[in-house]
């Protein structure tokens, strides 16, 4: 999801998804046999949901993307919830159809949907609002965790290991998985008690969420590539007596670490031009050493 999607843009994506759900579903009703509410769930139904929803990947496709997964993620809590076969049986091939959400944050859809399904909502319902939510989430969680959460902890890690410390690489997971798996159990919870309220607030502010997500992230990666990138040039510009070092007294007076911007900002660029990571990793090989041999850098 783009951050800077107009309501056009959006509907549009959702009524995408909603076309690729309908085209794998194999539901036989709409309504549940026993439309009555069920037991209620008990925390160690949703933690056990939690828990089983890091394998919402493991059957990654092309025809349904996480619908395995997410399956198997909810399957504890559906046979408890619904006691008629007929009424399993259909909420697991609407389960089955076109999903994808970003792996992380998925536990607020499952428990909402959870919620709804105690409920006996129409299957209808929680179709749609399956999909109404794959994208914001999506959108969220990218802000979240790949912009913002991975940026912090991979830097501090990344630095530790820079000064000799075996501990930077554990320092590293350990932040990111206790923020990982705090947010994963934790949306499960409130997703399952705000159940279909959480809705409308959610759709409020994904915007305001992911766009103040993404400018932290920012951030962060404009100090790692002041720290990181290390790129000078020891060119010396001679006229007559006088000796100007380009580096530092040209660059670095213009603007300190002008040289590691220049060289992100071109990579960015080849990134966007469709350059792979594998390519831009021979790129600055090549860039590299050529500018040594050269006297350039």
């Amino acid at each position: 999801m783009a951050f800077n999607d107009n309501d056009e843009a959006l509907a549009a994506k959702a009524e995408q998804r909603m076309t690729q759900a309908m085209a794998t579903s194999q539901v036989e009703r709409d309504d549940y046999l026993d439309s009555e509410p069920a037991t209620g769930l008990t925390n160690r139904d949703i933690n056990v949901m939690a828990l089983r929803s890091l394998l919402l990947q493991a059957s990654f496709n092309y025809e349904r993307m996480q619908a395995g997964g997410w399956l198997y993620t909810l399957i504890p809590a559906l046979r408890k919830i619904h006691k008629k076969p007929e009424d399993l049986s259909n909420s697991m091939k609407m389960h089955m159809e076109f999903i994808n959400v970003h792996p992380f944050d998925v536990t607020f859809l499952s428990g909402l949907v959870l919620a709804m399904e105690r409920s006996k909502e129409k299957i209808s319902t929680i179709r749609t609002v399956k999909i109404a939510l794959m994208g914001p989430l999506g959108g969220i969680g990218d802000a979240l965790f790949w912009l913002t959460l991975l940026p912090i902890c991979a830097g501090i890690g990344a630095s530790l290991a820079l000064q000799g410390s075996l501990f930077g690489p554990i320092i590293f997971l350990l932040m990111f998985n206790i923020v990982h798996f705090a947010l994963r159990f934790g949306l499960a919870h409130y997703g399952y008690r705000a159940g279909t309220k959480a809705i409308a607030m959610l759709k409020a502010h994904t915007k305001n969420i992911s766009h103040a997500a993404s400018i932290v992230g920012m951030t962060v990666i404009g100090a790692l590539v002041a720290s990181y990138v290390h790129l000078s040039t020891p060119l010396v510009m001679t006229a007559g007596e006088a000796k100007v070092a380009l580096q530092t007294d040209v660059l670095d007076k213009l603007m300190p670490n002008l040289l590691p911007l220049s060289f992100t900002l071109l990579v960015y660029w080849l990134m966007k031009k469709g350059f792979s990571p594998v390519k831009l990793i021979g790129v600055t090989v090549v860039f590299g050493v050529l500018g040594k041999l050269v006297g350039f850098l």
